[in-house]
C-alpha cells in the first residue's frame, strides 16, 4: 500500500566523520558502512528523537596480508591483524575464523549511536547531537554498541542496546530523564538477543519486555500444527526494568501458513492503543544471503500481551528499492526494512525503520490501517 509519508530522512552521506568519535583515534581511514535502525522517541520538546546505529568501517580492511578488525578498550581503539590465511573474508563486512568447530566472527567495522533530532512529524532534521553519541564503555561493547529500540515509560526513558564483544553478545539497558543524556545501567539479559523491546506502560505494576533469544538447535511442533518452529518472539516480566523473569507462556510465534516469517524477531516497541498493545515486528523470508526483511503487525491484549487479539499475514511495510535508488553505489545489501521505533503522530503512527542496513526511512503510517 501507499502511505501519506514515505521517505529516507538520514544516510551516511549525512554524516560528519569529522566528529565521529573515532575521528583521529585509528591510524586508518574509515568510512560510514550504514547509518540505520534507528530506536525512536519523542522528546520533551515535542520533537522526534532518532538514536541511529552508525557502522563506522576500515576503508582497506586487509592489507600487509592481514586482516583488521576494530575493537575498543581502555586504550582507544585498536585494529587486530588476523592472517588471511586463518579466515574467510567473503562479507565485506565481518570475517568468519576458520574451524574451531563453532562460528566465530569479527567486524571490519564499529557501531556507535548518534542522537538525532527530527521535527514533530519526522519530515526534516533540526540537529544532529555529535556531543551526546553513545560509544563503547566497558569490555561487554568492545566490537560496539547496535540497534537502540527507545520507550518511554512514566517519567523514564528506557533504551536496550546490543553489546557486542569476545565475551558475550548481550542486551544493556541505558535510562536518561530527557532521551539525550544516557546512563548505561549494564547488562539484562546476558545471552544473544537482539531484540529486546520494553513495552510503553507497566502491566499490573510490572514491566513487560518481548525478547528474541537465539540458537541453533529448535523442537519440531507435532505434525499439521498451526506453528513452525524457529525463532519467536518471547516475553519477559520485570519489577524495575532490571532484572527479569521469561514469562512461561509464549509470544509471537512463526506460522506455518507462511514462509515469509520463517524466522522472527522484534521491532518497535509495543504500544497501547484502544484495542491493545500494537506491536511491529519483522519477518524474513529465506532468500539469498540473508533473506526478505518485511515488518508486520500484532495486537496484543492490554492484560494479558501473551494472547493475539488480531495479526495479519500480509506485510506493513516492504523494502523500497526506490527510495536509495539514488544511494545505490553504497549498497551492499537490499531486500531489508527493518522497523526499530513508532511514536504517535495523531490520525498516523510515525514509523521509524532501518532500510538495507544503509538509512533510515520515516513512514507515516495511518491508524485506521489497523482497524
Amino acid at each position: 500500500m501507499t502511505f501519506p509519508l514515505d521517505h529516507l530522512i538520514f544516510t551516511p552521506n549525512d554524516i560528519d566523520l569529522a566528529r565521529s568519535p573515532l575521528a583521529g583515534k585509528l591510524d586508518a581511514e574509515t568510512y560510514i558502512l550504514g547509518a540505520f535502525n534507528p530506536g525512536m522517541t519523542r522528546l520533551p520538546n515535542g520533537n522526534l528523537l532518532l538514536m541511529i546505529r552508525v557502522a563506522e568501517a576500515l576503508r582497506t580492511p586487509i592489507a600487509g596480508g592481514n586482516v583488521h578488525a576494530i575493537r575498543w578498550a581502555d586504550d582507544g581503539y585498536n585494529l587486530d591483524p588476523w592472517p588471511l590465511q586463518l579466515v574467510d573474508t567473503a562479507d565485506p563486512r565481518k570475517f568468519m575464523m576458520r574451524g574451531g568447530g563453532w562460528k566465530v566472527m569479527a567486524l571490519t567495522s564499529l557501531s556507535w549511536l548518534l542522537p538525532v533530532e527530527l521535527d514533530a512529524d519526522g519530515r526534516r532534521v533540526e540537529a544532529v547531537h555529535y556531543d551526546k553519541a553513545i560509544t563503547p564503555r566497558a569490555s561487554y561493547q568492545c566490537y560496539g554498541v547496535e540497534d537502540a529500540r527507545i520507550s518511554r515509560v512514566g517519567d523514564r526513558y528506557l533504551m536496550t542496546t546490543c553489546s557486542v564483544s569476545p565475551e558475550r553478545h548481550s542486551t544493556t539497558l541505558y535510562t536518561s530523564v530527557d532521551a539525550l543524556d544516557w546512563h548505561l545501567e549494564g547488562i539484562v539479559l546476558d545471552h544473544q538477543n537482539k531484540d529486546m523491546l520494553i513495552f510503553e506502560g507497566l502491566i499490573e505494576d510490572e514491566y513487560w519486555a518481548q525478547t528474541r533469544p537465539l540458537g541453533d538447535l529448535y523442537f519440531a511442533y507435532p505434525p499439521g500444527s498451526e506453528w513452525r518452529a524457529g525463532p519467536s518472539i518471547n516475553l519477559a516480566r520485570s519489577p524495575d526494568a532490571l532484572h527479569w523473569k521469561p514469562h512461561d507462556a509464549p509470544g509471537i510465534r512463526p506460522h506455518a501458513a507462511t514462509a515469509a516469517t520463517a524466522r522472527m524477531g522484534g521491532g518497535a516497541p509495543p504500544v497501547l492503543t484502544d484495542d491493545g498493545w500494537l506491536t511491529l515486528w519483522h519477518g524474513v523470508e529465506p532468500s539469498g544471503i540473508v533473506g526478505i526483511y518485511r515488518t508486520y503487525w500484532s495486537l496484543l491484549d492490554r492484560d494479558d500481551p501473551s494472547r493475539v487479539v488480531r495479526s495479519d499475514h500480509a506485510p506493513l511495510l516492504e523494502p523500497n528499492p526506490a527510495l536509495t535508488e539514488p544511494l545505490k553505489d553504497q549498497m551492499y545489501l537490499d531486500n531489508v526494512v527493518f522497523t526499530t521505533g513508532i511514536a504517535d503522530g495523531g490520525d498516523h503512527w510515525v514509523v521509524a525503520s532501518g532500510e538495507a542496513d544503509l538509512v533510515c526511512r520515516i513512514t507515516h503510517v495511518p491508524k485506521d490501517r489497523f482497524g
